[in-house]
């Protein structure tokens, strides 16, 4: 099955959680934060504007963003979990 997002949406695969803090601790999981970063996996056509046009996504498939904490709704599809979210709970790209 696949999703395809509609308008300004934008379907992100969660980055794995650290499993190590900075000084070498091994994090169990019930201890670990969900991550706030994660990659494109695909996007909407864009942001309908007055008179029938559309702004494009900024964001593309591959890019590695960083967004809010309860951004999105969490979908799973064929046992992978994603999260479907408005291109405005994306903070930023980062390279």
């Amino acid at each position: 099955m696949k999703v395809v997002p509609l308008n300004d949406k934008v379907l992100v695969k969660r980055l794995d959680a650290e499993e190590k803090t900075a000084g070498g601790i091994l994090l169990p999981d019930s201890a670990r934060e969900k991550p706030r970063t994660g990659k494109v996996i695909a996007v909407g056509t864009g942001k309908a504007l007055e008179g029938g046009k559309r702004a494009p996504c900024q964001v593309k498939v591959g890019d590695k963003v960083l967004f809010t904490s309860w951004a999105g709704n969490e979908i799973k599809v064929e046992n992978e979990e994603f999260l479907l979210m408005g291109e405005d709970d994306i903070l930023g790209v980062m390279s």
